[in-house]
């Protein structure tokens, strides 16, 4: 957040805004840019991230009283804390719920994670997706322990599933290709029955590529 001018410069838009429910004070918002702005002069006053930061304007019956400071310092330190934990790697939500649910105040960290979701900094399905592709890159994995790997990391299941789904054909020939590999690899140092338990641990399903 940035105070353009001082916060007693807040006193002075409330001669132009009479309610926060009004068509004056909804004006108030510029929509690109989310900017406080007295409609009088046209000069801006106070930038904000966006329309739930603005409703922590406190009013009285005239206009804008009071301005919750406070809150939207604890929301900017969170932002701070959350986009470091986040900028070397990429986190769930889930991952950045347990990292500060006993950090931050319950009500900051909903809404700096409501905020950094809309500005795609969280973005689960982006996560599955990309997560997914490593796997297949680096790894010789299953299905589905690509599926509980991802429900490690506090992914909706039911996301997880649609990715699946969506995307069953090219998973089902990097799995075969994994159990191939696997085969190989193992053939020197086990028989066929211990590298299908192997593969059948691993949450291969081997009966279904044997044809």
């Amino acid at each position: 957040m940035k105070i353009i001018n001082n916060l007693q410069d807040v006193e002075n838009i409330s001669k132009n805004i009479k309610n926060k429910d009004n068509e004056k004070c909804q004006k108030c918002i510029k929509k690109q840019e989310n900017i406080i702005k007295d409609n009088k002069t046209n000069e801006k006053y106070i930038q904000i991230q966006n329309k739930e930061e603005f409703n922590n304007l406190n009013y009285d019956n005239t206009g804008i009283s009071t301005f919750n400071i406070e809150k939207l310092k604890k929301q900017d330190e969170a932002k701070t804390r959350i986009m470091k934990f986040i900028a070397y790697k990429k986190r769930t939500e889930q991952e950045i719920r347990n990292k500060f649910k006993n950090e931050i105040q319950e009500e900051i960290l909903e809404e700096v994670i409501e905020y950094l979701k809309q500005a795609k900094y969280i973005d689960d399905d982006d996560f599955v997706h990309k997560k997914i592709n490593e796997f297949i890159k680096l790894k010789t994995m299953s299905i589905k322990e690509i599926k509980y790997k991802l429900i490690e990391k506090g992914i909706n299941k039911k996301l997880i599933e649609k990715y699946i789904e969506n995307n069953r054909e090219e998973l089902e020939e990097y799995e075969k290709k994994c159990i191939e590999k696997i085969k190989i690899k193992k053939s020197n140092n086990m028989d066929e029955d211990k590298i299908n338990q192997y593969l059948y641990r691993k949450g291969f399903n081997i009966s279904k590529y044997n044809n």
